[in-house]
């Protein structure tokens, strides 16, 4: 297995949004919020806000229905090298809003840089997503993706035409794994970490990137001012759930970084969070290089890189896509379509639907 395909175990770290008192550009804040904790030059409120979804404001939206009687699997499938698809998304808009951490309060986060869907916003819910539209090249895959925007200096740098964002196996037992249920959502990483909780997080890949430099916890002093070199970063979520809750307080509770079982080499998720689902790995690029002395982050500097994530995928589309390229090995595109396996056919039709 590759290093920018392995797969780490852990805890996932503090994942919250934030008000950043940074004055960016595109940054609104609204009201001081009720209750606050401070870390590090950053000030996170705290979201009690209702929504649809969780009319009692306590942060926990149950799944229904729940996934039990379900224990991790240890199994140990014929082993094939991949086992992924990708979900080719652009960029659609930017917006201080987060449906997650801030539900039903536009302008309460950091500015956001929103891919897929072309809806989201602080209102967005499972059904508002639904009826949205979508910037990813299959039209079924209707959910939210969205990071902290990059600015150099005070114009925001944007990653131009489709990103590619993995869908993968995250444990051994690739045949395990099942599609996200509707309306899962989750945050990966946090704008509060420290560099060296950013360094040593679980979804980790080679930090930030251009040219040779890479492993980089902060944005590189230079990159070389070439055409073909763009800074990147990959960075790699949860991908085991607890089975009951679509979304808990901290946003991450429910999920869980596979762990390796003792004896051996082989991922597992831990018995709290027995249920496989897809590894998202976000593969950014942002088209900047040369000086990047002012380059930086909506939510801070380089390692306060964090993402969300909101399922909105039509089920049959993404469960043909899991199935066929997931649990099936291949190495698809976004059409679910492995050109090394060409007698393996394709999951969607040349429209990127199902046929």
């Amino acid at each position: 297995m590759s290093r920018r395909s392995k797969i780490l175990s852990g805890a996932l770290v503090t994942s919250a949004l934030l008000v950043t008192p940074l004055g960016l550009g595109g940054v609104a804040a609204s009201s001081t919020p009720s209750a606050a904790v401070t870390h590090t030059g950053h000030t996170m409120a705290l979201s009690t806000a209702s929504s649809p979804e969780d009319p009692d404001g306590d942060g926990y939206i149950p799944a229904n229905p729940p996934v039990t009687g379900v224990t991790p699997s240890a199994q140990n499938p014929p082993h094939r090298y991949f086992h992924e698809f990708q979900a080719n998304c652009s960029v659609s808009h930017t917006r201080p809003d987060d449906p997650i951490v801030y539900p039903q309060q536009p302008g309460r986060s950091h500015d956001h840089t929103f891919l897929g869907n072309t809806t989201t916003n602080a209102s967005s819910t499972t059904a508002t997503l639904s009826a949205g539209g979508t910037a990813c090249k299959a039209p079924g895959d209707l959910s939210g993706y969205w990071m902290p925007t990059l600015y150099n200096g005070d114009r925001p740098v944007l990653p131009t035409g489709p990103q590619v964002i993995y869908y993968k196996a995250g444990v051994t037992d690739y045949t395990s794994v099942r599609p996200f249920p509707k309306g899962l959502r989750f945050v990966v990483g946090s704008p509060m970490q420290s560099a060296d909780e950013f360094r040593h997080h679980p979804g980790f890949v080679e930090g930030w990137e251009c040219g040779d430099s890479f492993f980089n916890t902060e944005f590189p002093a230079s990159c070389p001012s070439r055409p073909d070199v763009q800074l990147n970063i990959r960075f790699q979520a949860p991908s085991c759930w607890d089975g009951r809750y679509l979304d808990t307080p901290d946003h991450k509770s429910h999920m869980a970084y596979p762990v390796v079982k003792p004896g051996t080499n082989d991922n597992v998720c831990p018995a709290g969070h027995p249920v496989a689902l897809p590894m998202i790995e976000f593969k950014m690029a942002f088209p900047v290089n040369g000086d990047m002395s002012k380059v930086r982050l909506a939510s801070g500097p380089g390692h306060s890189f964090h993402y969300d994530f909101f399922n909105a995928w039509d089920d049959r589309t993404l469960k043909a896509l899991v199935d066929h390229c997931v649990v099936g090995g291949l190495q698809c595109d976004a059409r679910g379509y492995d050109e090394t396996h060409p007698e393996a056919g394709a999951a969607l039709g040349a429209d990127y639907r199902l046929p």
